[in-house]
């Protein structure tokens, strides 16, 4: 996409989101797992052609998606009693750090995708010799055509296990201030977050 493109509103070219660091650095954190072959999708019906090696040791699925019953999920908005909820197939294991879990949830900002998929916190450096699939819900009913082997089904950040407890306070004078005068220094430039704030950036 472009970095720029014309907005009616301002009568003349504006920042895309692909300008915006905290857009990007959500879509290019921690990990992807890849759907592992095609799927073809056509009226309804699902099909594909999965050619991993058969490995009778490991045991894993050559489906790359599965059902759960739709009762799963009763007493939720995902309930519909004439739909299945799928879960997309992942061929890895996932070990983290020690104190680390992995936040599973649908790739960032991919509102393209016809699915779904459904958020969860697995710890990995605890559970680590199992697979972790991925449940997600079917959005659009009426898509048809192919999802390509690679297509991204989910994101995995690294999370560190810690117990914190969220404060709230009074802006102070000095507080106010500094707030003013960044907000009026971002409005006037708006590399600010970029070049100060931005991890790994240089000053």
């Amino acid at each position: 996409m472009p970095q720029q493109a014309f907005s009616a509103i301002v009568s003349g070219d504006d920042d895309t989101v692909k300008r915006c660091p905290p857009f990007i650095d959500a879509m290019t954190s921690g990990f992807l797992i890849p759907l592992m072959c095609d799927v073809t999708v056509d009226n309804g019906e699902f099909t594909w052609d999965c050619d991993l090696p058969v490995d009778e040791a490991v045991g894993y699925s050559h489906s790359p998606i599965g059902i759960h019953d739709p009762g799963q999920v009763s007493g939720t908005p995902l309930f519909d009693p004439d739909r299945f909820l799928f879960k997309f197939t992942n061929l890895w294991t996932i070990e983290a750090p020690d104190g680390y879990a992995i936040l599973f949830t649908h790739p960032v900002n991919r509102l393209d995708l016809p699915f779904t998929t459904l958020t969860g916190l697995v710890n990995c450096d605890r559970y680590n010799d199992g697979w972790v699939h991925f449940p997600a819900y079917w959005r659009d009913a009426d898509f048809k055509g192919l999802l390509p082997r690679g297509t991204p089904v989910a994101q995995c950040f690294p999370i560190r296990r810690e117990t914190w407890t969220a404060r709230t306070e009074t802006f102070t004078d000095d507080k106010a201030r500094r707030t003013q005068d960044l907000m009026a220094e971002i409005g006037r430039d708006k590399g600010v977050y970029r070049r100060r704030f931005r991890h790994g950036q240089s000053t």
